[in-house]
């Protein structure tokens, strides 16, 4: 799967699946230059196992505007206690060592926002921003059946009616940085016991589902992309010697394009997996092909087609069943 049930066991985080980070995204606005949308979905299967955002949780976007593997810019949401089936978020914007950090600090960009998790989305303007956040279809899409049974394709798409939570942002691209490449990545922490623990993070598709044996998941989803390749590099060079028949070599270059675990978006260039994501890009391809080696190049599941051709551009969420 893309990141959904990144727990050890193939279980959200903690077994929660408000903490769960199912996707990342990074392409530009539909309806006007100079501005990037950025999209964080958690909450894999929506609403089954979890009817509303963690109040207790931080969900974090984090940019890095200079190429260190470091948050030089940080969007931080976090969500009140539901009450009769309602929630509001507030979005606050971190900049320099406040970023690093992974508690809700720096400007408040919005305030008690209210959450839609009935069909249509709500969407909040401020200051050049827009936010939407609520129960919408997830985009991702794969033949998950396929893969686990050693690749013989069913032709159906596991999250053809699946849905999560989206939080989607729509940014003015200076807020983002003067450079046109930047580096996103999600976290989702947790407060408890005094403290504020990372619990789930990701941006590229589909690492910790190949890469990262069970008894480390727990370790990865509370580090740092900075320390990424000294950890992971030789772990996941095994990887893909083993699946993928890869020479040293090759797999130190294949990991390059994942090592660390923050999507590069050169916002000059057209959006395009692995220069951002958008919601139709074919992830699950694009990894089988690259644990593989080459081997294996599609899972011939096509993009979903109930997106939004507007903000927030995730689908309307499908009926419970």
């Amino acid at each position: 799967m893309s990141h959904h049930l990144s727990g050890p066991n193939l279980r959200s985080p903690r077994g929660d699946a408000r903490l769960d980070l199912t996707d990342l995204f990074a392409f530009p606005a539909a309806d006007a230059s100079g501005r990037t949308v950025l999209i964080m979905n958690v909450n894999p299967y929506a609403p089954t196992q979890a009817t509303a955002f963690h109040p207790h949780a931080v969900y974090r976007i984090n940019i890095d505007s200079d190429g260190d593997g470091q948050a030089d810019v940080a969007y931080s949401f976090t969500f009140s206690d539901p009450e009769t089936g309602g929630q509001t978020v507030t979005v606050h914007r971190a900049t320099g060592e406040a970023a690093r950090k992974h508690g809700a600090t720096g400007d408040v960009l919005f305030s008690a926002v209210p959450v839609a998790f009935g069909d249509a989305p709500h969407v909040a303007a401020a200051d050049g921003y827009k936010l939407s956040v609520g129960l919408r279809s997830d985009p991702f899409f794969a033949d998950l059946e396929g893969i686990v049974n050693n690749f013989t394709w069913t032709g159906k798409d596991a999250m053809a009616e699946a849905n999560v939570f989206g939080i989607a942002l729509e940014v003015p691209d200076p807020e983002l940085g003067p450079d046109p490449t930047i580096g996103v990545w999600a976290r989702v922490s947790l407060h408890q016991d005094g403290q504020l623990i990372s619990v789930d993070r990701g941006a590229h598709p589909s690492l910790t589902a190949y890469f990262n044996a069970e008894e480390v998941k727990d370790a990865y989803n509370t580090g740092e992309p900075a320390d990424d390749w000294a950890k992971y590099r030789e772990p996941w060079t095994a990887v893909l010697q083993h699946t993928g028949d890869y020479t040293t070599e090759a797999a130190t270059e294949t990991l390059k394009l994942v090592l660390p675990d923050i999507l590069r978006y050169d916002r000059s260039r057209p959006a395009g997996y692995p220069n951002g994501r958008t919601l139709v890009d074919d992830v699950t391809s694009a990894r089988l092909a690259m644990v593989s080696g080459g081997k294996i190049t599609s899972d011939h599941i096509p993009p979903h087609v109930d997106l939004l051709p507007v903000f927030p551009h995730l689908g309307h969420p499908h009926p419970p069943k």
